[in-house]
């Protein structure tokens, strides 16, 4: 038996060369036969959430509300920007090293001779310091799809789906139909199903139907009302009035924040939250990479949008931000995407383009990209593009261009966002 890694690092390094990232391995009976050997259960209430965009938005709002509330909360959210700990959040705080390194020993210990991917890996460990931490609520995200997730070897006891959208479509299909099936694959017989999506596909519908999920749907179990100061949320036996906006920016927070609080009216008996801890929660709630604006000159904006509609979301944030003279893209993307509606859905306020590779095989080139911005943008005065080896140095030809009065766009594939967050904390040691 050859002798265990010691040290965070070294196990994902590990289990990286067991199992290409890359790899994908739909099918849960592999893990679930680990989580049964590992006796894995959740003694606490726990919420899971899936969606094409919005679900890290979500789970972010929960976690900030419940923790104003007084509650012990754990967040599993993925991927991660800069350190893996940013996936495990306890009581607000990452999860340390040790903490990971105890969970990865107990899968291994648990594993025998079954092969998990990376992300199943990863995956069960949190899962299991979780369980094991003395949580009041669990809230955990999705990574793919749904159905057959890795997550989904855990009963969730409320479900949230919050949007369906085109993504990952060698995986979960290419149809809104299909890929709403496999997201509503979370939903429990018995146990509350929100889909804050205002046009859930009728296979999401027919779904949970057929399980005997108890379905909630944007518009006629709850919704949403507000003006420029403030929002009410309205659900099946209650209503909040007077709520302060999302501090998370951009132009679907309210379908998002109407979820998180759909699942707490669904909660309430279990773990009741005063009118004050939403208001609260949602002024303070913090999620980097969604629509994040860096402090300073020129404007520097850090968003995830990497399909057609997330990127239609953050067009529209950026038409809502005020007059800026000149607008500096920093994009790169992964092969599968739709890259195509982004770039159109981005094209009506991107000036200059600073195109990137990025550090992956299923990344397209920043060569790729150039060529189609060149056929899908319409030639405009001044425009550039640009191709750079990463997203490091896309960047920092983008900052030395613009002048206080211009933006920078850094949007795509969490690697784009990363690398550029990467080399701006590297600049400040």
């Amino acid at each position: 038996m050859s002798t265990l890694p010691t040290t965070l690092p070294a196990w994902l390094a590990l289990i990286e060369s067991r199992h290409a990232v890359t790899e994908i391995n739909m099918g849960l009976d592999r893990v679930r036969a680990v989580k049964e050997r590992m006796q894995l259960q959740f003694p606490c209430p726990v919420i899971m959430v899936a969606g094409t965009n919005g679900k890290g938005s979500t789970c972010a709002m929960l976690e900030s509300i419940l923790l104003t509330a007084g509650y012990k909360v754990g967040l599993y959210i993925k991927p991660h920007f800069l350190d893996f700990n940013e996936r495990a959040r306890l009581n607000g705080d990452l999860a340390t090293d040790e903490q990971l390194v105890a969970s990865f020993n107990v899968v291994e210990a648990a594993r025998g001779d079954t092969m998990l991917t990376y992300f199943e890996f990863t995956t069960l460990a949190i899962m299991h310091l979780m369980a094991n931490s003395g949580l009041d609520v669990a809230i955990l995200e999705v990574g793919l799809g749904g159905r057959l997730d890795a997550v989904n070897v855990v009963d969730a006891d409320v479900s949230i789906v919050t949007s369906v959208d085109i993504d990952h479509v060698d995986y979960l299909g290419g149809t809104r139909e299909q890929i709403g099936f496999e997201k509503a694959g979370i939903f429990r017989t018995g146990k509350p199903a929100i889909c804050s999506d205002p046009v859930p596909p009728q296979a999401l519908i027919d779904y949970a139907t057929e399980i005997g999920a108890d379905l909630w749907l944007m518009g006629r179990d709850f919704n949403y009302a507000g003006d420029k100061q403030q929002w009410n949320y309205g659900g099946r036996s209650m209503r909040r009035n007077a709520l302060a906006y999302p501090s998370l920016r951009g132009a679907n927070q309210l379908l998002n924040a109407s979820a998180a609080l759909a699942a707490l009216e669904a909660l309430k008996n279990v773990l009741p939250t005063g009118a004050q801890d939403v208001r609260t929660g949602l002024v303070t709630v913090e999620l980097p990479g969604r629509f994040q604006v860096l402090p300073g000159r020129p404007t520097v904006i850090l968003d995830v949008a990497h399909n057609p509609h997330a990127a239609a979301g953050l067009n529209q944030n950026l038409g809502n931000m005020g007059y800026h003279a000149y607008t500096y893209a920093v994009f790169g993307s992964m092969h599968d995407k739709d890259i195509d509606g982004v770039i159109a859905a981005m094209s009506e306020h991107i000036d200059h383009w600073c195109l990137t590779d990025l550090p992956s095989p299923r990344a397209a080139t920043a060569s790729e990209l150039a060529a189609k911005v060149q056929a899908i943008q319409p030639e405009r005065d001044e425009r550039t593009i640009n191709i750079f080896e990463d997203p490091a140095q896309a960047f920092t030809n983008a900052m030395s261009r613009a002048t206080e009065n211009d933006r920078i766009v850094v949007f795509g594939s969490f690697y784009t966002v990363a690398g550029v967050m990467a080399a701006r904390k590297n600049a400040l040691h």
